[in-house]
């Protein structure tokens, strides 16, 4: 027994789920019109997105390639949206762009602060402590000055906390999250890696 599918319904599921328009009729299909167990189908298929807006990782998005005139320096980019529809927009993809020339420009080392190494920050902070006994700091105020020194070496090379190359009085979480509330969707840098020509 067939049974007719509306597009309003699919709509409906789409914006109730975040799933892809193709999944939201299948699971209609495979539930014979059932509002809420397609939404149970589509979970157990691992499709729906609702739960991951709160997430990191996201399905749909770009792969971006920049490459800097001279073709000595690119980049590749991967970021996530919740859907194709809104990958497709021109606002996701200028974002997207924007990004790959931020990482050509800065050369970030990872994307947010949690994905620096333990011994990285261990290594930052010794060296910052030492500068700070170099200069016959008192011994109190030396942790605080390595911490200190630490937040700005978060600035430089967390893509996340850099400043924009676009407009210097935002940082580059600030221009993804105006995005998000335009958009209406969680966005997430997923990756990215830069090559430079002999480095």
């Amino acid at each position: 027994m067939s049974v007719n599918i509306s597009a309003e319904i699919v709509k409906n599921l789409r914006e109730r789920t975040g799933a892809a328009m193709m999944d939201c009729k299948k699971a209609l299909v495979e539930t014979g019109g059932d509002m809420d167990k397609a939404v149970e189908w589509l979970r157990k298929k691992g499709i729906s997105s609702a739960e991951k807006k709160v997430g990191r990782t996201t399905n749909e998005g770009l792969i971006e390639a920049y490459i800097h005139p001279g073709s000595r320096l690119g980049v590749l980019i991967e970021v996530n949206c919740e859907t194709d529809f809104v990958a497709k927009t021109p606002e996701f993809r200028a974002l997207v762009k924007d990004l790959a020339m931020q990482i050509a420009a800065t050369s970030p080392r990872t994307v947010v602060r949690e994905e620096v190494a333990t011994e990285q920050i261990e290594k930052e902070l010794e060296i910052y402590r030492t500068q700070a006994r170099n200069e016959k700091k008192p011994e109190n105020v030396v942790e605080r000055i390595a911490q200190g020194k630490l937040e700005k070496f978060y600035q430089d090379f967390v893509l996340l906390e850099q400043s924009f190359i676009k407009d210097q009085n935002r940082t580059v979480k600030q221009v993804i999250t105006d995005v998000i509330a335009k958009l209406g969707e969680n966005i997430s840098v997923k990756r990215f890696v830069r090559f430079q020509l002999g480095a």
